[in-house]
């Protein structure tokens, strides 16, 4: 009777020795603070009866669902899982492993297993195709109706893009109609697409490819800034008509006639002849001076007279000799401002008006300083040069070179006094052609003939000009 009370004291304290982690008995220190330890099964001290066989029966039947183990051979023994046999990939030989170890009253395994490395078992993923190829074939009748559906979307949207009536009519432009058009065929074949990954199933690779699209898009959106900004550049000159064909204008420092505007850039003739292309947001952003919007246009030129003389009767006189020019309009009338007050004379700047319908500008202005000029010196006034005085120490003695002028000789010398009567201009000025110069315009008209519809002109001369 002592004997078995003592086996069964002993036994006890064995249970507990297992049950009680060996490190619950160790206490926490603050240098070193308590981790939890992982939970380990307990070894059952006394299994029972048909324990290993109800093991082997457990890990073999699942083995059984799974194409991969059907031929593992399993072998326990004192809860002892002893794994034998060959398996396709070494994932596989882990994987077996950590199934065989979940089951109740696994003590541990024993894991012998070999990756089979025949070649038939390897290539046997050739029979996969077999596989695929009868899926494909199943799907085939739907893949077949997602295109044909795709298809007619996009056929649809190219048709109702294709009524350029239509959208001429409504867009005020080609250029926007054509934008309009673009995005028409553009939304419908990516809709027709959309839908037939959805009707395939495929909704997951559908927001792959919009998601990646719009990673592209962005991407493409910084890397070609420029050409975007020169693009809307473009639409927003086509829409606010700034200028017309064969207008003369002044881009920034850039000066010709407009010869078109297209989807990229402004294209000029300069007045020697040469084409210069001008980027549209260059365009956009720039100053535009038009010369051709108002036919009137005021030239200015500048003389000066000696400052001495009557500024006021020069500008009387140089007024009524403008006016006295058949180019030079009447309304607005000529006119004339005292510019500026020099060390030796008085600059007087003269104003008047052109039709530049029926005048050339620069022909004009030329012939007009021509016959102030001449008016103003024949009744008396002096156009001077710059005059320099130079003042001598009285310890230096004459120049030895010329003659030297003294006080009373200067002053002897009357100035002409300004004529009363005013002047006619001169018969020369009468007589030379001012008419304007056609000369580049008749180019631009010519390439503009010559080139047709082979250019898409965005200027409208339909639309009012901004």
């Amino acid at each position: 009777m002592r004997n078995i009370v003592v086996h069964l004291l002993l036994a006890l304290c064995a249970a507990l020795s297992f049950a009680v982690p060996a490190q619950a008995l160790i206490p926490a220190t603050p240098e070193a603070p308590e981790t939890p330890a992982p939970v380990e099964q307990a070894i059952n001290a006394n299994p029972e009866a048909g324990e290993d066989a109800r093991i082997a029966g457990r890990i073999e039947g699942i083995f059984a669902e799974l194409p991969a183990f059907q031929s593992v051979g399993v072998e326990v023994s004192e809860g002892v899982v002893t794994l034998s046999g060959r398996v396709p990939s070494a994932e596989a030989i882990t994987r077996a492993e950590n199934i065989a170890g979940r089951v109740s009253g696994v003590v541990t395994v024993e894991n012998t297993l070999e990756r089979d490395l025949s070649v038939e078992e390897n290539l046997s993923v050739l029979g996969k195709f077999s596989e695929i190829a009868d899926g494909f074939l199943e799907i085939l009748p739907l893949l077949l109706v997602a295109l044909v559906t795709a298809a007619a979307i996009g056929v649809i949207g190219y048709l109702i893009a294709g009524l350029g009536g239509l959208w001429s009519r409504i867009a005020p432009n080609a250029f926007l109609a054509e934008l309009i058009r673009s995005a028409i065929r553009f939304v419908f074949v990516v809709g027709g697409i959309v839908i037939a990954l959805d009707m395939l199933g495929a909704g997951a690779l559908m927001g792959a490819v919009l998601g990646g699209a719009g990673v592209i898009g962005i991407a493409l959106g910084f890397a070609m800034r420029d050409t975007i900004e020169n693009y809307v550049a473009s639409l927003m000159l086509s829409l606010r008509q700034p200028f017309r064909a064969n207008d003369w204008v002044l881009i920034d420092s850039y000066e010709g006639r407009i010869i078109r505007l297209t989807s990229r850039a402004t294209i000029l003739m300069t007045l020697d002849g040469n084409h210069l292309r001008i980027p549209n947001s260059q365009v956009f952003k720039a100053v535009i001076l038009n010369y051709t919007r108002n036919p009137q246009r005021r030239f200015e030129f500048e003389l000066g007279i000696d400052a001495d003389d009557d500024p006021r009767s020069a500008m009387q006189l140089g007024t009524e000799v403008l006016a006295g020019l058949p180019f030079v309009l009447d309304d607005p009338e000529p006119s004339a401002r005292i510019q500026k007050v020099g060390d030796s004379n008085i600059a007087i700047l003269f104003l008047g008006w052109v039709d530049q319908r029926e005048a050339d500008w620069y022909k004009s202005r030329s012939l007009a300083i021509a016959a102030v000029k001449e008016a103003l010196e024949d009744a008396g006034f002096a156009l001077p040069e710059p005059i320099y005085r130079l003042r001598f120490d009285a310890r230096t003695g004459p120049l030895p070179i010329g003659r030297t002028a003294t006080v009373s000789e200067s002053s002897e010398a009357p100035k002409p006094a300004p004529a009363s009567a005013t002047p006619r201009p001169t018969p020369s000025a009468m007589r030379e052609d001012v008419r304007p110069e056609s000369e580049i315009a008749d180019m631009v008209e010519k390439e503009r003939r010559e080139d047709g519809d082979q250019a898409k002109d965005l200027l409208d001369p339909a639309r009012p000009v901004e």
